[in-house]
């Protein structure tokens, strides 16, 4: 469920320091705004942006960029990074189907999706971001070794998504259904705020990485 309008919300965006105003200007020139050459993860759909600051606090090697639609959610984020701002990681709102012209070829080496909206409607399966087209514009930015990880709750949602990797040329490298009783795939694992709200009242997180 998403965040309520927050009254004024769209107007400290533009304003914040840590939001990129015009993404696509940076195409093919983001290691220029972060000052070196360290590899570029994303997360799209980053929510209030707990998993990325996490990310980006534990790794400072890596520069990070979080991508959210929704100023009633990315404002959060942007809130936490005036009380702790961090040198590796920048925010966009945008919609995740311009991804292809903010980003070049092969210029991101992971991708990050969690907890997405499932589009429950099959009207709606392309918007699904773990869904074919998507993943067919993730193959545009994404580098020759470079993966994906999802993260999810939602059975039906995995399910869809494990079924559309095939026809779009990637392929399972790791997969559970049952992230936080699964020792490998848990080692290094960061929580999102629904991963904590869900798991703590039992339910299965379920995850996979992909390549392709």
């Amino acid at each position: 469920m998403r965040l309520r309008n927050v009254a004024g919300s769209r107007e400290v965006i533009s304003e914040s320091r840590f939001v990129i105003q015009n993404p696509k200007e940076r195409k093919n020139r983001w290691n220029e705004l972060f000052g070196n050459s360290n590899p570029i993860h994303i997360e799209i759909g980053m929510g209030k942006g707990r998993f990325i600051m996490d990310m980006a606090r534990l790794h400072p090697e890596i520069n990070y960029v979080g991508i959210e639609k929704y100023s009633s959610v990315l404002i959060r984020g942007i809130q936490k990074m005036e009380v702790e701002e961090l040198p590796n990681l920048y925010f966009i709102r945008m919609d995740a189907e311009e991804i292809v012209e903010v980003f070049g070829q092969e210029e991101v080496e992971k991708i990050y999706l969690n907890f997405s909206d499932p589009w429950p409607k099959d009207r709606h399966a392309k918007r699904r971001l773990p869904s074919r087209e998507f993943l067919n514009r993730y193959n545009e930015i994404l580098s020759k070794e470079g993966n994906l990880e999802f993260k999810t709750d939602n059975k039906e949602l995995f399910t869809f998504a494990l079924e559309q990797l095939e026809a779009a040329g990637w392929h399972l490298d790791q997969v559970t259904y049952d992230l936080h009783n699964d020792e490998v795939m848990m080692e290094g694992n960061v929580m999102t705020e629904y991963e904590e709200k869900f798991s703590s009242i039992g339910n299965p997180i379920y995850k996979y990485v992909i390549s392709r």
